[in-house]
């Protein structure tokens, strides 16, 4: 049981919907947007709502017993400060449990697009977000000070009839894997430096790009979406160490042997 938890990037409350009060007592919801924080779906939580930025969050160190984030962290930008953040406002042994996109969400819409401006304008920008690579997770959170790191990652594929209506759903409708909303995108490019319009010529060309390269047999396309989850917990005395260099009594060349190795201790 959690007496106090924080969710960073809540949006909505999409998280908060499928927490119970058994297990989490009191939560606090942070995004940067108010007007999601005002549309938050109902939870049997009791939840506050804070507006605030993940990279500055307004909360003393040693405040929480739980950290969750879904789906937001691609938006930060300044992920190694987000991360310590977290860190600071975690009680020691507390754990912070997160989902982000991963480096190949959306390969398929990226890849397309990249080689249509190539071939019509003779360059490209970027017309997606910017993702990290798994490779990075595990430093970053390390650096900040997390221990007994989990990251794994996933990936979902929905199907779409074409590239149009990808791009779409990215700019703020449901996107349906089975029967689940998985997630509401709300997505564009954020980047700064990114180019305000495409030329209808580009867009066709991309569109006949991603169903040559991409398409499936019925004639739907594909659009990947990789998500990293990680657990990262604060330190504290009472947490499990691994024991010091040199001091195990058994090699890994004895493994084959280790029914007898058992056996002659019970002895």
């Amino acid at each position: 049981t959690f007496p106090l938890a924080l969710d960073v990037g809540s949006g909505r409350g999409y998280i908060a919907q499928h927490l119970t009060k058994e297990t989490i007592e009191k939560l606090i919801q942070v995004d940067i947007s108010e007007n999601a924080l005002k549309n938050a779906v109902d939870s049997e939580i009791p939840t506050v709502s804070v507006v605030a930025d993940e990279e500055f969050l307004p909360f003393k160190e040693d405040t929480f017993d739980l950290v969750i984030s879904s789906l937001s962290l691609h938006w930060v930008n300044d992920l190694p400060r987000a991360f310590r953040e977290i860190h600071q406002v975690l009680k020691p042994d507390g754990v912070f449990i997160g989902a982000m996109f991963g480096g190949d969400t959306l390969y398929e819409l990226r890849c397309s697009l990249q080689l249509a401006e190539l071939e019509r304008e003779g360059g490209f920008s970027p017309h997606v977000s910017p993702f990290t690579a798994v490779s990075d997770l595990g430093h970053l959170l390390s650096r900040a000070g997390f221990n007994t790191l989990t990251v794994d990652t996933d990936e979902i594929q929905v199907n779409y009839p074409g590239l149009f209506e990808v791009m779409e759903d990215l700019q703020g409708k449901y996107i349906l894997y089975g029967n689940i909303n998985v997630f509401c995108m709300g997505e564009s490019n954020c980047s700064w430096n990114r180019k305000p319009l495409l030329h209808r010529e580009t867009m066709l060309a991309a569109a006949a790009i991603y169903r040559e390269m991409y398409g499936n047999s019925d004639g739907s396309v594909p659009a990947t979406f990789q998500i990293y989850y990680m657990i990262g917990w604060k330190f504290h005395e009472s947490q499990a160490r691994p024991a010091q260099r040199g001091s195990a009594t058994v090699s890994f060349g004895d493994l084959a042997k280790i029914d007898g190795l058992l056996s002659r201790g019970k002895k």
